[in-house]
């Protein structure tokens, strides 16, 4: 609970208003919101004639926008000095803080708490055009106003430890960014010094079935296929070198699935991204097997006797010789990426089976100590992710 009187902001915030006709050949600057308290931003640029809108606001440092439709999820924001010129529509109303009573940084802070987010919430109920907030309704929430000098030191105060937490992020980046850093350099050192004979990946491919395979297209595979659940397909956003993302999947009913038989995979299949970062790949674990894949994958099988596939991925994501020819290959193409043609051709130092397997695990226990490390600080992002919230209730209730 406030030690503070609790104002409403029609109190302390005034509407403003300065409107500018958009002129074609005019270019405009425009302003956005981001959700839950994340900030003003500036999006594209506009020519005046491009909008729909008879008048645009000028916004100014300090004043404070709403975005009608999002203020219930946080999209309110306090307008930093780069973003002093940019345009709104009618949909974002302006408002200017009353300076003797309110200090505009001190509403930038209380945009980004829940109870401030909940009130906006509520006052947008039960309003027609999709629960917008009106100008009118939003100068209702309540805050805690403690006087000018308290608001100074709390800011202050908040700004010094939201500066503290961003370099502990930071920081916890480069320690992340550093190890991985450090298994790729190990990786290209030991993939170089290994006794190989130079290749290329297409002597490698399995014979018992397609050694490469392009996910289905056209009409064997559209957006009306996919079902709530079923049979996973991946797409090219579950591939990534970690391994495969599946925190969302698409899936499609067995029938569907049985028709798409040959595009089944099997644990240990290479997975490519057709588009993206070139090169991106994983391996298909053993949980996977039987799962789908769509027309922007290139799955590869290898003749396991002879190659490991665990040896090819470390290959491509450290290997000089594959870097330099994804680089040569995708030079000057319109939109990055690969197809059968260009991964057939990697370029492969194959070592005998014996070397290959010293070498997988070799690397394969170093990035696990690397995995350790990112689990750990996975951990400590949650617990930063928790910390500001928690030191702004303890700020708005007069316990900083």
């Amino acid at each position: 609970m406030s030690v503070w009187p609790v104002v409403a902001l029609g109190r302390v915030l005034s509407p403003v208003s300065r409107p500018v006709t958009p002129q074609a050949g005019t270019t405009y600057r425009q302003l956005g919101v981001r959700l839950w308290g994340q900030g003003a931003y500036e999006r594209e640029t506009m020519d005046g004639g491009a909008t729909e809108y008879a008048r645009l606001f000028i916004a100014h440092e300090d004043d404070i926008v709403v975005n009608k439709i999002w203020a219930r999820n946080g999209s309110v924001a306090v307008v930093q000095r780069n973003l002093s010129g940019t345009v709104v529509s009618n949909e974002f109303p302006l408002f200017e803080a009353e300076r003797e009573a309110l200090l505009p940084a001190w509403v930038h802070w209380i945009t980004k708490t829940k109870p401030f987010w909940e009130q906006c919430d509520d006052k947008a109920r039960g309003t027609s055009g999709k629960n917008r907030i009106r100008p009118e309704r939003f100068l209702e929430v309540e805050i805690p106003l403690p006087p000018l000098a308290e608001q100074q030191r709390i800011v202050a105060r908040l700004e010094a430890l939201a500066a503290q937490i961003a370099e502990a992020r930071n920081l916890r980046k480069q320690a992340t960014e550093g190890a991985e850093a450090v298994v790729l350099s190990q990786a290209r050192v030991v993939l170089g010094n290994a006794s190989a004979v130079s290749t290329t990946l297409a002597g490698y491919l399995a014979s018992d079935r397609d050694g490469v395979q392009t996910g289905p297209f056209g009409a064997q595979l559209g957006a009306a296929d996919f079902t709530a659940d079923g049979v996973p397909i991946l797409t090219i956003g579950n591939i990534q070198f970690g391994g495969l993302d599946i925190r969302t999947l698409k899936h499609v009913s067995r029938d569907k699935a049985d028709n798409l038989q040959r595009y089944r995979i099997r644990a240990g299949d290479l997975l490519f991204a057709r588009m993206g970062t070139v090169g991106r790949c994983c391996l298909v674990p053993e949980e996977s097997a039987g799962w789908l894949i769509n027309y922007h994958i290139i799955r590869v099988a290898v003749n396991t006797e002879r190659l490991l596939p665990r040896f090819v991925h470390w290959s491509i994501r450290a290997s000089a010789d594959i870097a330099e020819y994804l680089g040569q290959t995708t030079r000057g193409a319109t939109r990055q990426g690969v197809n059968t043609r260009i991964v057939t051709a990697l370029p492969l130092r194959v070592p005998p089976l014996p070397e290959q397997r010293r070498i997988v695990e070799y690397l394969d226990g170093l990035q696990a100590k690397v995995d350790e490390v990112k689990a750990l600080q996975a951990q400590t992002a949650a617990e930063l992710d928790a910390l500001l919230p928690s030191i702004l209730q303890r700020a708005f209730s007069g316990g900083l």
